[in-house]
């Protein structure tokens, strides 16, 4: 592993704290920094890619980091190539999970999302009845065992899902994704930094069609399957994914 310091960005809608247990297994290893992006922290405006690889550059310059392994989840993974791609002296190496971060990424859902009042009904009624499901602590509680996430963890989900700065914040970034990501997907082959995508081989979200062919876009990128894993393979697989961007053996 290199000694460059870890910069870990996460996914929509996330949080920085959605990297806590990655950052327990590379603990000792190397620096980590997250950092809740712009629209997810409670007082900034959502951003579009270069904004929030703007942001990126931002948080680095203020821990005085020059260049770091940079790590995005889903959404946060297209900011990451993003970053990679604008600002290659900065990204020593780069990590996508689950990787939002190319056409093929996106689906019918994401369209219908991105779209003005259809999609805003449609994100405001997914996000509010999931919040309002994982308000009850039993249905929580089989959550939490049929996925392996914590009880905090989902108590955490419950509350963002309820707030409407993330609903709109949801939909912003999705309009943001959906406009941005063919701009993206034209640039993949000028990034240079060593690029590793980790992908659940179950992800219904992003399908591992998409990562397989992500790996073919970015010159020389290095993709690792896990099995039955499913979007979430940063909570899910927290101990694998954090040894992939250790470089353990």
């Amino acid at each position: 592993m290199s000694n460059d310091p870890v910069l870990l960005l996460h996914g929509q809608p996330g949080a920085a704290s959605d990297w806590q247990h990655v950052r327990a297994s590379i603990d000792g290893e190397a620096r980590t920094i997250a950092f809740d992006r712009p629209g997810w922290d409670g007082r900034s405006a959502v951003r579009d890619l270069a904004g929030n690889a703007s942001a990126a550059r931002t948080v680095l310059d203020r821990a005085s980091v020059a260049r770091a392994t940079v790590v995005g989840h889903s959404l946060g993974a297209a900011v990451a190539a993003w970053l990679a791609w604008s600002s290659p002296e900065r990204v020593g190496r780069l990590v996508l999970v689950a990787p939002a971060a190319n056409v093929d990424s996106l689906g019918a859902v994401d369209y219908l999302l991105a779209t003005p009042v259809v999609g805003w009904l449609a994100s405001v009624g997914a996000m509010a009845g999931g919040g309002l499901v994982l308000g009850a602590g039993p249905v929580r509680r089989w959550v939490a065992d049929a996925t392996a996430l914590d009880d905090r963890y989902l108590q955490s989900a419950h509350r963002a899902l309820l707030t409407p700065s993330s609903w709109r914040s949801f939909v912003r970034e999705q309009r943001a994704l959906v406009r941005d990501l063919p701009v993206l997907e034209r640039r993949l082959a000028e990034i240079s930094a060593p690029t590793t995508i980790i992908a659940g081989a179950a992800d219904r979200v992003v399908p591992i069609a998409a990562a397989r062919r992500l790996a073919g876009q970015i010159r020389g990128a290095e993709l690792v399957e896990i099995e039955h894993a499913g979007h979430l393979v940063h909570l899910h697989h927290a101990g694998e994914v954090a040894g992939v961007i250790a470089g353990r053996d």
